[in-house]
């Protein structure tokens, strides 16, 4: 029985990708512009877990690519402030992180999809916060803010 090949067009049980945007961060060939999932503080959070566990060795924590491969010789990736990359559609960051590029593997076996998806919304967190102003901080925050001065 082991010997058998798979009957054609069968899916394995918990295998069913029904929602394209979410498993491959793109419709057809086109990358996706939006998260195909409520981004929420938790998913947030989770993010910036997975990035540092998979992303900041490189990367470092702040996205600038100076992380600590880098500084023991390894060709540095780029920095998320390049204007190219806070252009970039949201699924770019899912399908580098699912297929690899240049130098980077595929990290498709380490990190599920809606984990690929939060470490995307965490890297837009970093590209925001880097120009984040007084401005951007909601009133009753900001008011704490300059109390704290």
């Amino acid at each position: 029985m082991a010997s058998r090949p798979i009957v054609a067009h069968t899916v394995a049980r918990g295998e069913l990708n029904e929602d394209e945007a979410f498993y491959t961060g793109k419709i057809g060939t086109n990358l996706i512009a939006e998260f195909p999932m409520p981004i929420t503080r938790e998913v947030l959070l989770r993010g910036r877990e997975r990035f540092e566990i998979y992303c900041s060795a490189c990367h470092d924590r702040t996205g600038e690519g100076r992380g600590i491969i880098v500084q023991r010789g390894f060709p540095p990736p780029p920095s998320f402030q390049l204007e190219r990359l806070r252009a970039a559609p949201v699924g770019h960051f899912f399908d580098v992180i699912g297929h690899g590029y240049g130098i980077m593997y595929s990290y498709a076996d380490r990190v599920e999809p809606a984990d690929r998806w939060a470490i995307a919304a965490y890297i837009r967190v970093l590209q925001a916060s880097r120009r984040a102003t007084t401005a951007d901080v909601p009133p009753a925050e900001r008011t704490k803010l300059e109390a704290a001065k």
